[in-house]
């Protein structure tokens, strides 16, 4: 890292112990607050010259779309980078239709780029059906999903609805769950939690549409 000035080094090392930290990238404004830059704009201008020096690769679509490469070949660089490579197990199908029978064997195993998500996922389920298109979630996706012992009203998330698992949109009355489609052409999902059994999943985080 000789090429380095002393700022650049300071901003290469709060990247990657950021990501191996807490396993996602920091943003612009995270790494001017931290090294005391007067604005996000002075973090993205050094940003660029580590990507111009090829220390790291920038993707201007996300807010955390930081990738270290591998310029920097230190023990601390490797860490970092593992930390970053998120292998994820792809595991039985959901239904975004009529909920399925979720199958629950690992069909494999894909080597993601945690920064492709809102928050850190756990497994990928495969969808099957095109009742959430509404939100960018087709038939064939891969669904990132972060366990979660929670649900709050509005969020997509994974059910199961006695044994079988869906993904829909969470809403809340009373005892009553909705579990809303995205697509006019399915029927909403009612349960009485009082009657009937429901149990969450996981949150959805991401899809990812590329893979085969």
């Amino acid at each position: 890292m000789n090429e380095l000035t002393e700022k650049q080094r300071r901003v290469y090392a709060f990247i990657r112990d950021t990501i191996a930290e807490r396993h996602t990238p920091p943003t612009r404004a995270e790494i001017a607050e931290a090294l005391g830059f007067a604005s996000a704009n002075a973090a993205q201008a050094h940003l660029r010259t580590l990507e111009r020096k090829g220390f790291i690769e920038l993707n201007a679509r996300l807010s955390r779309g930081i990738r270290l490469t591998a310029a920097d070949d230190t023990p601390e660089r490797s860490e970092a980078a593992a930390a970053h490579t998120l292998n994820l197990a792809v595991i039985g199908r959901v239904a975004a239709g009529a909920p399925l029978l979720a199958v629950e064997h690992v069909e494999r195993h894909c080597e993601v780029d945690s920064a492709l998500f809102s928050r850190r996922p756990d497994y990928l389920l495969r969808v099957s059906g095109d009742s959430m298109i509404g939100v960018g979630i087709f038939d064939g996706d891969l669904l990132a999903v972060s366990q979660a012992s929670e649900v709050r009203n509005g969020q997509v998330a994974v059910f199961r609805v006695d044994d079988e698992v869906t993904v829909k949109r969470f809403a809340r009355d009373g005892q009553t769950a909705r579990l809303q489609a995205e697509n006019p052409d399915y029927a909403d999902i009612v349960v009485d939690t009082e009657r009937e059994s429901l149990a969450l999943e996981g949150i959805a985080v991401g899809v990812i549409r590329s893979l085969q």
